[in-house]
């Protein structure tokens, strides 16, 4: 049956912003199971290939890790001038400050 105008079922609103779409979030669940339950062998493998390359190895768990770990964005915090807060910050490790050239 199709919609007339103004018929009260129709969402207006939309989507949420960031709502994944069906697909998408069962395919990332399944992804994740299948993760879960091979996790010893996968253990195995990366021991495996890390041997001969660690990088590879490496490579591989920095891109699993970006489908289940969000990615962070840096901040920067700045004062209400927009100047650096942390300008005036020193460090003293036993009895010699350590004081930045800068300042």
């Amino acid at each position: 049956m199709a919609f007339s105008k103004g018929d009260p079922r129709i969402n207006r609103a939309g989507k949420k912003p960031g709502t994944q779409n069906e697909q998408t979030r069962r395919m990332k669940e399944s992804f994740g199971y299948l993760i879960e339950g091979n996790l010893d062998r996968m253990t195995e493998w990366l021991d495996q290939i890390a041997e001969s390359d660690p990088k590879a190895a490496m490579d591989i768990i920095i891109r699993l890790s970006e489908r289940f770990v969000p990615k962070l964005s840096q901040q920067q915090l700045t004062n209400a001038e927009g100047g650096d807060l942390f300008k005036n910050i020193t460090f003293q490790f036993g009895d010699d400050p350590y004081i930045p050239d800068e300042l």
